[in-house]
Parts: C-alpha cells; structure tokens; sequence
C-alpha cells in the first residue's frame, strides 16, 4: 500500500502540471484588444486636451493682455 501511495505523487504532479501547463498558454488577446483600444482612446483624449491648451495660449496672446 506504501508503494502505491508513493506512484500517485507523481501522477498527482502530472496532473497539476497539465492543469497549470494548459492555465499558462490560455490565449489571452482579448485584453490586449481593449487595453489598446483604450491607450487609443487616452491618446485621443490628450491630442484634443494640447489643441484646446494651444487654442486658448493663441486666444490669450491676441487679448493684449500682458499678465504672465
């Protein structure tokens, strides 16, 4: 009995290692599609923050005002 219980380590071992093998090459492409389309949209965000910024510095140097 002792010798069986010594053979099923191993297959115990197998067996996690085929359950992590399969958990670790799961195919994970679903995030990186709306993490990207997400930086995209970041992107996006932050190109029309620096036009309103330019348009307003533009704005305010044609007011003839002086204060800095």
């Amino acid at each position: 009995m002792a010798s069986l219980a010594w053979l099923l380590i191993p297959l115990f071992a197998a067996i996690g290692a085929a359950i992590w093998g399969s958990w670790a090459a799961r195919d994970r492409t679903q995030g990186d599609i709306s993490e990207l389309a997400g930086y995209a949209r970041f992107r996006e965000a932050m190109g029309k923050a620096d036009e309103v910024k330019v348009k307003a510095e533009a704005h305010a140097g044609h007011s003839g005002s002086d204060a800095v």
